[in-house]
Formats: C-alpha cells, sequence, structure tokens
C-alpha cells in the first residue's frame, strides 16, 4: 500500500515593510500573521508558531476563520502563555464565549482568552503609538475589518534646525507649539465583504498597506455572482483602480476553484497598470493549493 500525504502550503510574502505569512483560501481557512505588528488576523487554522502570537483579530463568525481559535488556545495553554487578547465583533462575543465553553467541558480543560470586542469606530491602543480602529464590513453575519495606525512627534518647521538641547528646554518649559502629531495609517484588513466597503470606509485605499479579499477573479463566477456571496471580485477592483492610493495592496481568500498560477494569471490580465505593479498575490508558488501525493 502507497503512503498518502497531505499538506498545508504555507505562503509568505513581503508588502511595503510588511511580512504576512500563514494561510487563505476561501471556504476553507484564512489565517494571516503580520511578525512586525505581532498580529494575528483570523484564526481559520491552528498552526503550531502562530500560538505564541499575543493579540488575534478575528472578522466574523463563518468557520473557515474562526475553526482554529479552540486548537491554538490549546497549544498556547500548553506552552504556559498568557492568555491572548481577542478583537471580535462586539455581536458575537457571547455565542465565541458559548463555543470556547462547549470545548472546555468536552476537554476538561480552560481555554483562556481576553476578549475585546469591538464595534465599527471603536480605536483600541496597542502601546508604544499603534492602535487599532473597526470599520464594517459587508457581509451577511456581523463582521469588521481593523485598521492599524502609528502615531508620532514630529517638530513643528519653526523649530527645524535648534540644537537638541534647545529642544529638550522648551520641552522641560512646557512650551506649546513644539511638535505635532502625525497620524499614519500602515496597515488595513478587510476581509469576506462586498465591494462597497471601499465607499463606507474609505480611508482602506490610504492605508499604508491594504490586505482585502478578492475571492472571485474569472469569468465563470463573475462580479453578480460574488455579490449574491457578498465577497469581492477582482473586476471590482478593477474599476476603481485609479482611487487605491496603496504602496501595496495584497489580495487574498481566492477560491479554491481557481489555482494559483491561475490566479496570478487573471490578476495580470485584468488588473490595469498602475494598480497592476503593487499588487501582491497572497498565495502559494505554483498550481496547488494543497500538497497531496
Amino acid at each position: 500500500m502507497g503512503a498518502y500525504t497531505f499538506a498545508l502550503v504555507i505562503t509568505q510574502v513581503r508588502a511595503g515593510p510588511y511580512t504576512l505569512r500563514g494561510v487563505s483560501i476561501g471556504g476553507v481557512y484564512t489565517s494571516l500573521h503580520v511578525p512586525e505588528l505581532d498580529v494575528l488576523l483570523d484564526v481559520g487554522v491552528s498552526l503550531r508558531p502562530f500560538a505564541a502570537v499575543g493579540r488575534w483579530f478575528l472578522s466574523h463568525g463563518h468557520l473557515d476563520h474562526l475553526a482554529g481559535l479552540a486548537g491554538l488556545l490549546n497549544i498556547r495553554g500548553l506552552l504556559g502563555l498568557e492568555p491572548p487578547q481577542l478583537y471580535l465583533p462586539a455581536e458575537i462575543e457571547a455565542d465565541v464565549r458559548a463555543l470556547l465553553a462547549a470545548h472546555t467541558a468536552l476537554g476538561r480543560a480552560a481555554l483562556e482568552v481576553e476578549f475585546v470586542p469591538m464595534v465599527p469606530g471603536d480605536e483600541r491602543p496597542l502601546g508604544r503609538g499603534w492602535s487599532v480602529r473597526a470599520l464594517r464590513t459587508h457581509h451577511p453575519v456581523p463582521s469588521l475589518g481593523y485598521e492599524f495606525l502609528r502615531r508620532t512627534l514630529k517638530l513643528l518647521p519653526e523649530h527645524v534646525g535648534k540644537s537638541s538641547d534647545e529642544i529638550a528646554r522648551l520641552r522641560k518649559s512646557g512650551a506649546a507649539g513644539v511638535f505635532e502629531t502625525v497620524e499614519q495609517l500602515e496597515l488595513a484588513y478587510a476581509t469576506d465583504t462586498l465591494a462597497r466597503v471601499l465607499e463606507s470606509s474609505p480611508t482602506l485605499l490610504a492605508s499604508r498597506v491594504l490586505v482585502i479579499e478578492c475571492t472571485f477573479v474569472g469569468d465563470e463566477k463573475g462580479v453578480e455572482h460574488a455579490r449574491r456571496k457578498s465577497h469581492l471580485h477582482l473586476d471590482e477592483l478593477a474599476a476603481v483602480a485609479p482611487r487605491f492610493a496603496n504602496e501595496a495592496v495584497v489580495l487574498m481568500h481566492f477560491g479554491q476553484a481557481t489555482s494559483p498560477d491561475m490566479t496570478r494569471a487573471a490578476v495580470q490580465a485584468r488588473l490595469p497598470s498602475g494598480l497592476r505593479e503593487r499588487v501582491v498575490v497572497f498565495a502559494p508558488e505554483g498550481d496547488r493549493w494543497f500538497e497531496v501525493g
């Protein structure tokens, strides 16, 4: 009898100053780690290396984004790590608590997590000048996207050229008008949503790096099909291409019926120049989503 193997292919890409590693296949599982921010975007699969990440951001309750939650919490407990923070839509907090309570009862072991419920417009500090803001995505179930912002102090023009001692004296004296706070939207995440999220949350188009779903890319399942399924089609992004001011746009959550190679070919063929060069396709190399042998 021959051996049979099945392996999940982990993808890693670079977009601007950020790394994204993990897996995202529409309807199967999505879980993305951004090591520079030490955040996990969705928990569709319990990958062992992700257990050490301290902040997890759940977009919604569909299983391809949630199914790995209990398993990853279990791994984290085995490692003796503190409970992670779980940011999630406030509407589903009670259901997720009930889900984890059921797992706790079945396993006779607590799965501990710190819940951080959010509604659109909420902002939470993450430390060191960073914060996260929730935005409404458009899906049949309660869902959120997340924007990661960094605020820094910038010396006002009238003080540029002064020595560090002079600046220090001004700060010590409590003088006003020495610095201004500069806000930069660094990374935004929007998955499982209709294209109108670009209208309801236009700041997505200004984020340094935008990570956004693109479940459908071809003609067999076109724009109307995508809308019926409350997902995005590549042609909808192409239609508003001039509006993308992002340094990089990461497309993810592709349907498994279209191979990674076919997905890359569609992106090259259907996106106009100017946007196409800034797009990063989050998919494994080759023509398979999984390694089977």
